[in-house]
């Protein structure tokens, strides 16, 4: 089973695509991640990365389909996988079908994460943590029961820069312009699906399965 996931940023991707590596036991594939542990074990691709991204630039999609292409050629793979955050753009997805056509394979599914922006501001923009002991927090959801202060350590309640208003308007600008567009392309192959990402986690789970069975 080859399953592509897609949703804006703070829709619940990571969530369910965890749910779909335990129930399937296929791994799921984030470049976001692959690239981390690049730059962290100091490989000549993460040092490549690396310093692309040092410079404030993107990493070019010929270097990102490098990446997914050697990983999907791993043994964990042979029974399927879970693709998360890629592709983003109408080029990758062209530049990833011929990949997976070269290597035998398809994308079977496309799930596609329907949350509105205000859903999303409020689930971004309302996370804090404790700079002590790092409990998470939602200023909306799930708040310390003394303002400012963790339930646990008591220690000071903060909120991320990449969590701020401005900052997530920005990302969620960006995925309209630049993946919102991938719906309409996967829509014409026939492969995708939208489940709303709103609710009780185990309940979206649940629709996700009905439309892969």
């Amino acid at each position: 089973m080859h399953i592509l996931l897609m949703g804006p940023p703070g829709s619940g991707k990571g969530a369910q695509a965890q749910f779909l590596v335990k129930n399937f036991s296929i791994p799921q594939i984030s470049t976001g991640d692959i690239l981390r542990k690049a730059i962290k074990e100091k490989t000549p691709l993460g040092l490549k990365v690396d310093s692309i991204m040092n410079k404030g630039d993107l990493v070019p999609d010929e270097l990102v389909i490098e990446i997914i292409e050697e990983r999907l050629q791993e043994k964990d793979c042979e029974k399927g996988f879970i693709l998360d955050g890629f592709p983003r753009t109408i080029n990758q997805a062209e530049a990833l079908e011929k990949t997976l056509s070269n290597l035998g394979k398809n994308l079977d599914k496309v799930i596609n994460l329907d949350v509105a922006e205000e859903e999303i501001l409020k689930r971004l923009s309302g996370r804090r943590s404790c700079k002590k002991c790092g409990k998470p927090y939602n200023i909306y959801f799930d708040p310390p029961k003394v303002d400012g202060k963790c339930d646990d350590c008591e220690g000071e309640i903060y909120q991320r820069n990449d969590d701020k208003k401005e900052t997530i308007k920005s990302r969620l600008k960006i995925y309209s312009n630049q993946t919102s567009p991938l719906i309409s392309y996967y829509e014409k192959k026939k492969i995708l699906s939208s489940v709303s990402g709103v609710g009780e986690i185990n309940q979206i789970f649940e629709n996700i399965l009905k439309i892969l069975s």
